[in-house]
């Protein structure tokens, strides 16, 4: 394992200490790879996912063609929210992962913010 992933992992378990999602409040969990950007509201006290989006939904896929990975990102946290707000999920709790809240995690976020969810 390199030392950047080391360290990601390190701060992801020191922030789900203190998180986890409810049937009252999710989590909303961001990844981000490379090449995509992945986000779920997670249930933890069931363990499982309500509401998933990603840049390889297909809503989504087609208008990603020459589209900066920023505004693919904020595409998701549109989506994500759209779909959460059609299964009645209003309030959730973020969840970087690890990551900085910084460019495509922070995209997401307040694109998600913007279209109806509140944390």
């Amino acid at each position: 394992m390199n030392r950047r992933l080391a360290a990601r992992l390190k701060r992801q378990q020191r922030i789900r200490k203190k998180i986890s999602g409810s049937g009252e409040r999710p989590r909303l969990s961001v990844f981000r790879s490379a090449k995509h950007i992945y986000a779920q509201i997670i249930d933890d006290s069931q363990g499982q996912t309500m509401v998933a989006a990603s840049t390889l939904s297909n809503e989504i896929r087609e208008k990603l063609s020459g589209v900066k990975k920023a505004d693919a990102a904020r595409l998701v946290g549109k989506l994500l929210a759209a779909r959460a707000k059609a299964k009645g999920i209003v309030k959730v709790v973020f969840d970087r992962n690890g990551f900085l809240y910084h460019g495509r995690v922070k995209a997401v976020a307040e694109s998600a913010r913007e279209h109806g969810l509140e944390f």
